[in-house]
């Protein structure tokens, strides 16, 4: 029988729980030599985020070996952005990097040690822009960014939607895919970190601002960067003026006058929507959000009131 960590969604693919992410968590410290006791769980997402309590490390677990080749891919564009002296997270460097435990990839990171504060968007535009000014090296071998990542996994893996909802989401994912086939970038390419949001930066104690949550880093149009925080403030006035006037001064670039942005921002919500689809069956809050992001979905004139998380 499967583990709790691995029970079938019905749809030919294995379901993530906290719980079951947890007894992998226990697994891999055991092969690393560290303690788990105590580890506090940070976020529950796309991955599982660990806080050990007992060595200043936090472990990342991904939901299924299917993102491993993503997971090799944020260790090595972490090593090459340190020794760009980019501020990034850094990976441990003397730990098997990444391991693997019940068929789910782990890494092992150092604690950013969080300083008393949270970023800026205006920090988060000064970042953007100094990433997008590098050159990566070929042997990153990134990837074109994947504009519907792993909706099309999360949409049949999903525990506790209604049927209707997961055939909408996949004709929505088909309309999408076509629109993007259609967009006309006149930007040049650059390293994108694909998943571009103010919650991806960590203040620490000195004051410095860093970059994390690399898995999306890819080589292709900065657009996509820019899309995340653009459809944050214009759909769902996620930020005051003040605040994306900042992000837009430091970056140099407003993406909402731009004609592919409608195709973008519907992409943004279909993903937020799917993202946050994966933990309905958590806890009644989370299905509470989703209902609410996927009847935006459905009603394309309904205001987007929708709750961060």
């Amino acid at each position: 029988m499967p583990s709790d960590a691995e029970q079938s969604t019905g749809h030919g693919v294995m379901s993530f729980t906290s719980g079951g992410a947890a007894r992998v968590l226990a697994g891999a410290c055991r092969r690393a030599g560290l303690d788990s006791g105590g580890a506090r769980l940070l976020r529950f997402g796309e991955n599982a985020l660990f806080r050990l309590a007992a060595h200043p490390v936090v472990v990342r677990i991904a939901r299924s070996a299917e993102y491993l080749d993503a997971v090799r891919g944020e260790i090595r564009v972490s090593r090459w952005l340190t020794r760009t002296g980019f501020p990034v997270t850094r990976v441990i460097e003397d730990l098997e990097q990444p391991m693997v435990v019940d068929g789910r990839p782990v890494t092992f990171w150092h604690l950013i040690e969080e300083g008393d504060r949270k970023p800026t968007y205006g920090e988060l535009g000064a970042v953007l822009r100094d990433l997008h000014a590098l050159s990566p090296p070929d042997s990153l071998a990134l990837r074109p960014y994947p504009a519907l990542g792993r909706t099309d996994r999360r949409i049949a893996a999903a525990v506790g939607i209604p049927e209707d909802d997961r055939a909408f989401l996949r004709k929505r994912a088909q309309e999408l895919r076509e629109r993007v086939a259609s967009l006309r970038f006149e930007s040049r390419k650059c390293a994108v970190h694909g998943d571009a949001h103010v919650q991806n930066l960590m203040v620490d104690r000195t004051g410095q601002v860093i970059l994390i949550d690399l898995e999306r880093f890819s080589f292709d149009h900065p657009e996509w960067d820019l899309m995340v925080t653009a459809t944050e403030h214009y759909s769902l006035g996620w930020q005051t003026m003040e605040q994306y006037g900042a992000f837009v001064g430091a970056y140099g670039r407003d993406l909402g006058g731009w004609p592919g942005f409608p195709t973008l921002r519907a992409l943004q919500e279909f993903k937020m929507t799917t993202w946050l689809m994966q933990n309905v069956a958590e806890n009644a809050e989370t299905a509470e959000e989703y209902a609410r992001r996927i009847s935006s979905l459905r009603n394309e004139d309904e205001p987007r009131a929708w709750k961060p998380g």
